[in-house]
């Protein structure tokens, strides 16, 4: 789904030190604490409503929404969610954090954390070693455990949704704490 534009981190700044600009980060709150451009404010992507953040924006709905990310997909489902709501005014920042950061642009660097990516990778892993082994020593029927994940990692790659993303964005030590969270 289209409907949105896009644009360059360098064209970004450019435009954010001519005016104040709206950018939001749909990261996860553990993510953007890491590190995030100095100018965006977090709204994860898994508790995003459109209509919640434009009106919050005070009378600003009609201007330009930038939206990061790490790279850029969960930036483009944001946008997606936008326009899908009736906003088509929302423009995806190419290359997310990481190519703002790569420029050079001003970030804020907090405590580091292990990302989601590396987390799923640990999770799915560990879950078709232990279902392989316990289905070679204990039952064949528990085979169908790192068969449900393999076919789960291959749903992911091929919607760009990840359930194991999901429930694990969601676990205690994904939340950000009041005490370390950034404010901008």
């Amino acid at each position: 789904m289209a409907g949105f534009s896009t644009i360059s981190v360098n064209r970004l700044a450019e435009l954010n030190q001519q005016q104040n600009l709206d950018i939001i980060d749909v990261r996860m709150p553990t993510e953007y604490e890491t590190v995030h451009a100095v100018v965006a404010r977090n709204v994860p992507l898994d508790s995003l409503s459109p209509e919640d953040v434009m009106k919050a924006r005070n009378g600003t709905a009609d201007e330009p929404l930038y939206i990061i990310c790490q790279s850029g997909s969960r930036s483009k489902s944001a946008c997606e969610k936008f326009v899908a709501a009736g906003f088509a005014n929302v423009v995806s920042v190419e290359g997310g954090t990481k190519a703002w950061d790569d420029a050079g642009l001003p970030v804020v660097r907090g405590e580091q954390s292990m990302s989601l990516e590396r987390q799923v990778r640990i999770a799915a892993g560990f879950l078709v070693l232990l279902g392989t082994s316990l289905g070679v020593f204990v039952h064949p029927y528990i085979l169908g455990l790192p068969a449900f994940v393999g076919a789960g990692l291959m749903f992911a790659g091929i919607t760009d949704t990840c359930g194991m993303a999901m429930v694990l964005a969601k676990m205690p030590w994904n939340k950000a704490s009041t005490a370390k969270s950034c404010s901008v």
